[in-house]
């Protein structure tokens, strides 16, 4: 058996058992060092401190006249000190790659230690006069108190040139090292940890692949794991891995290392302040399938966290690539004819244009484009060219992974985000995103429909975007409309329906009043037995039945119409947040349909007029929104209601 693998094997199965060890507080000085490794100069500088102190400790070791057989040893081991040290300043001034210096400067700041202490020993040997041997009285312990620092450093500097010199003296070959130097004995984790990203800096092709999954490993344990990685310089590795490597496998490592990191928005910024963003955004763009599926979780997760990081993977065009992955194989011949014959004479000529653009810059790619578009118009059929034979012989389960990803990765940019919303609705990402939600199942499927209630709830706060994207001769937005109520009346899933009922009631203002056939899926799950489903239902009729729409008033009485007030009624003796919004909706009824008979055979008044006033609360305008409607009915039955008008409101 290999005992490499064996190793390996070892340290996966003791890692798995190991309990993350008790912090011990490092000495003041030690700490300083950790701290201030990334805002120390050069490591050669780190290095000369303690080499310089290894010649003082062999000159002092030369004048001893007292204990010269403990000196001697001692002389023996700084010797071996001095030429560890000066092998790795070799290594620290070589050129590339660079020198992974973390564990350097820790280590060089312990080894200096050692020395200093060795130092004061051996000038206590050196020829005094009696008063001074009184004063200074030296025995055999205190050397060996100095022997086992200098043993420890001297484990210390073998390990790290086993980690880091693989050509000096002590150095190993080279891979990943799993012992433990004795800097790293009471937290073995650090160890692992300076070895995986050295030979990510450093190591051969199949170690850095090794070393990307091991950190990825370490870093879904635990948070703690997370921050030592990051702490001890992982992200730029990393990134160069994820930026560099020939080899998919070592891209997907890279990027699954960097997900399992960032999964907090300081580490996210992290990655951030790195340039991670532009360097990812490449790779999206560039990368195969297997890769690419990765990179889109990763940047979901980042943008989910951080909206730094969501405006600048737009600001970088994240979007494009997405709404591509989305897309391919998304739309077939058939569907694109069928929706060509229903589209304008005007959306046919502006179709061709665009096909002629694209087969212009196809045809002109080798001539010097003169603007910004047409240069990455021509960069983004070349490369569709390029990839399209890798992406066709893909296997179906590859396609929907990386569909997946894609749509998971747009619906995290555009949460919460109108400019990134417009950026999707100004593809063709909403007539993508809507053929997704017929066609696909489960994951996929899900992804895209929180994607279009991110982009409505968008338009709903934004009415420049409200217009351009969900206007009704638009066919991308008749056909957002049409899946968003076939997920309404078809499917009895709780998980998909809640936000498609959702994103219509987002877009209720961009209905005019002869579409009724919104209205009533709505009414219908009025009465739907999942109360949360219920109820967001009448929220959405809310929307079209409050002031704020300007077709309140028609909306309201097709809400009536079709019969929505009997299960508005049923509503209030439900929990709290279904009575609140079921008040609400009544409210706006009996306001703008007050006349219809139907609130009067439905005993609204006496409902409105018997509200708990736990509901209402300290809430004046909601308390001011019920007088009102109690006023309404009231005014439109007064020969029913023969009590004064105003007291509910006493």
């Amino acid at each position: 058996m290999n005992p490499k693998a064996s190793s390996r094997s070892s340290f996966r199965c003791f890692r798995m058992n190991l309990q993350p060890p008790r912090r011990i507080a490092e000495p003041p000085a030690k700490a300083a060092a950790a701290d201030g490794a990334a805002g120390e100069g050069r490591v050669e500088d780190a290095l000369s401190h303690p080499i310089v102190l290894a010649e003082r400790v062999r000159a002092a070791v030369k004048e001893s006249e007292s204990f010269k057989l403990e000196c001697a040893e001692i002389g023996r081991q700084v010797e071996r000190l001095s030429q560890m040290l000066r092998a790795l300043a070799r290594l620290a001034s070589s050129p590339p790659p660079p020198l992974y210096d973390r564990p350097v400067r820790r280590v060089a700041a312990e080894v200096a230690r050692s020395l200093e202490r060795a130092l004061s020993l051996a000038r206590k040997c050196r020829r005094q006069n009696l008063i001074r041997r009184l004063v200074r009285i030296t025995s055999v312990t205190d050397f060996r108190k100095v022997l086992s620092l200098l043993d420890a450093s001297v484990g210390d500097m073998e390990w790290l040139l086993s980690v880091l010199g693989p050509d000096e003296p002590g150095g190993g070959g080279g891979g990943i090292v799993l012992s433990l130097p004795p800097i790293a004995s009471n937290d073995p984790i650090l160890a692992w940890v300076w070895s995986f990203i050295a030979s990510i800096y450093a190591g051969e092709s199949s170690d850095r692949v090794e070393a990307a999954n091991e950190l990825a490993s370490l870093a879904k344990d635990n948070d703690r794991n997370k921050k030592i990685i990051v702490e001890e310089g992982g992200v730029p590795p990393l990134l160069k891995l994820l930026k560099e490597a020939a080899a998919p496998e070592a891209q997907i490592a890279a990027a699954v290392a960097l997900f399992n990191l960032a999964n907090d928005q300081e580490r996210v910024r992290v990655v951030v302040s790195e340039l991670g963003v532009p360097l990812i955004v490449k790779v999206l763009r560039d990368a195969p399938m297997r890769v690419q599926i990765h990179v889109a979780r990763l940047v979901a997760r980042m943008a989910e966290l951080d909206p730094v990081a969501q405006d600048d993977f737009a600001r970088e065009n994240a979007i494009s690539p997405l709404v591509s992955m989305l897309s391919f194989e998304t739309f077939m011949e058939d569907d694109m004819k069928v929706h060509l014959g229903k589209q304008s004479i005007h959306s046919i000529i502006q179709l061709n244009k665009e096909k002629g653009k694209f087969a212009m810059a196809k045809s002109n790619s080798h001539l010097p484009q003169s603007s910004t578009h047409s240069r990455s118009l021509s960069d983004g059929v070349n490369r569709l060219g390029g990839h399209r034979k890798e992406r066709e012989g893909e296997t179906p389960e590859i396609k929907l992974k990386l569909k997946c990803s894609a749509a998971e990765a747009l619906w995290m940019l555009a949460k919460g985000n109108v400019p990134n919303s417009r950026r999707i609705t100004e593809t063709k990402g909403l007539l993508c995103l809507a053929k997704l939600v017929e066609k696909e199942r489960d994951k996929l499927q899900y992804n895209c429909l929180m994607t279009l209630m991110e982009i409505t709830a968008a338009a709903e706060l934004n009415s420049d975007l409200r217009r351009a994207a969900f206007k009704t001769s638009s066919p991308a937005a008749k056909a957002v409309v049409d899946q968003l109520l076939r997920i309404v009346k078809e499917i009895d899933r709780p998980s998909l329906q809640i936000p498609a009922i959702r994103s219509i009631g987002s877009l209720a203002r961009t209905f005019p009043a002869r579409e009724t056939r919104v209205i009533q899926p709505l009414v219908t799950q009025l009465s739907h037995r999942d109360e949360d489903v219920a109820t967001e239902a009448a929220i959405s009729l809310v929307k079209f039945a409050c002031p704020d729409n300007y077709l309140c008033t028609t909306h309201s009485k097709a809400i009536v119409e079709f019969n929505g007030v009997p299960p508005l009624m049923r509503l209030l003796r439900s929990n709290e947040r279904a009575q609140l919004n079921a008040l609400i909706l009544l409210c706006y009824l009996a306001i703008h349909a007050g006349d219809n008979e139907g609130l009067e055979r439905a005993r609204v008044l006496t409902a409105l007029e018997g509200v708990d006033r736990s509901i209402t609360g300290q809430n004046l305008e909601l308390r001011d929104l019920i007088s009102k409607a109690v006023y309404q009915i009231k005014m439109y039955h007064a020969d029913v209601h023969s009590h004064r008008i105003h007291s509910y409101s006493r």
